[in-house]
């Protein structure tokens, strides 16, 4: 009778500390169609622990109101699950806001260091640069109003500081490009559009940094979750871009390399196929793709179960990272 009743107390405890345990996930954000493919995508996660979401690029004041409604509901240990494509996205302000790092400057600038062209550009855009996010972080204003597509188009900036929180916090390390469940995810979207490989060139179409070291390692994990798609068909071409969608002078170039694949692609009978490889929907590619012929569902990561897989591993790595 003892021992079940000790059973009984182990099982309710165990109950207790998942309960105790909660999840915020970190999402860019966008209109209302974006979140809710978001959204549908966290909902499953809801079944295990506590869940709320923060839409902003490491906005303070989201973050610290889906913090106070998880301590509402009596978490004590928030597993903080970053859901960018790029692991080192918005991952220095993000430990400083949650009180896992005691300064933001120093390192942020000698990492995340631009040419005088491109400071002098944002600081006309209105970006602060020094106590908060730095430039090569943060989109241009100018670049979002424009695009009603765009993941942002809601967004404002907010200087780094400082969240109230008496729970223990856990920070994811990974971007979803480090996955191969997002592998299945580009092989899924690619066959369902392709008819005859041989004369089709595939696109993967992402948004792209402002640092241009950080944009080869962007190339490198696209290419890196592309070689699925290489291996169900013999393409004319699989060719990985990034837009650089916030900075002018490099999307320029960057437009200019995208449209010429496109047009060489539709050449001699040929057909493109186009993936954004990106959270969800299909960003501002029908703008930069206006009077060329190719295809596309428009759908990125989300909806996909891999998506909902992904973040459940994310969280459970995160939590066993102590």
């Amino acid at each position: 009778m003892v021992r079940g009743a000790i059973v009984v107390t182990l099982v309710f405890a165990a109950g207790c500390a998942q309960n105790r345990t909660g999840v915020l996930v970190m999402a860019h954000g966008g209109d209302p169609e974006w979140n809710r493919e978001v959204e549908a995508t966290v909902a499953p996660l809801a079944k295990q622990y506590a869940t709320e979401i923060a839409f902003g690029m490491a906005v303070p004041s989201t973050m610290e109101a889906a913090v106070q409604r998880l301590e509402a509901r009596g978490v004590r240990r928030i597993a903080v699950v970053r859901m960018f494509i790029s692991s080192e996205s918005f991952v220095e302000p993000t430990k400083y806001i949650l009180g896992l790092r005691d300064d933001l400057l120093a390192d942020l600038h000698a990492r995340h260091a631009m040419p005088a062209d491109e400071h002098a550009f944002h600081e006309r855009s209105g970006h602060q640069h020094g106590g908060t996010i730095l430039a090569s972080d943060a989109p241009t204003a100018d670049t979002h109003a424009s695009d009603p597509h765009s993941s942002s188009s809601h967004h404002h900036m907010e200087p780094p500081r400082r969240i109230r929180t008496d729970a223990r916090i856990f920070l994811s390390r990974e971007g979803v490009a480090d996955s191969a469940l997002i592998d299945q995810i580009l092989v899924d979207r690619v066959r369902a559009l392709s008819t005859d490989p041989a004369h089709e060139s595939v696109l993967i179409l992402g948004h792209g940094p402002g640092d241009d070291g950080e944009n080869q390692r962007w190339l490198a994990k696209m290419t890196q979750r592309a070689q699925g798609v290489r291996r169900i068909g013999a393409f004319r071409s699989v060719q990985c871009e990034t837009l650089r969608e916030d900075w002018p002078e490099k999307r320029a170039d960057a437009e200019k390399r995208i449209r010429q694949f496109v047009a060489e692609g539709n050449r001699d009978g040929g057909r493109v196929i186009v993936v954004p490889f990106r959270i969800a929907g299909f960003g501002p590619y029908r703008e930069v793709l206006e009077g060329l012929t190719y295809v596309a569902d428009g759908r990125g990561f989300c909806p996909h179960p891999n998506m909902a897989r992904w973040l459940e591993e994310a969280v459970e790595r995160t939590l066993a990272a102590r």
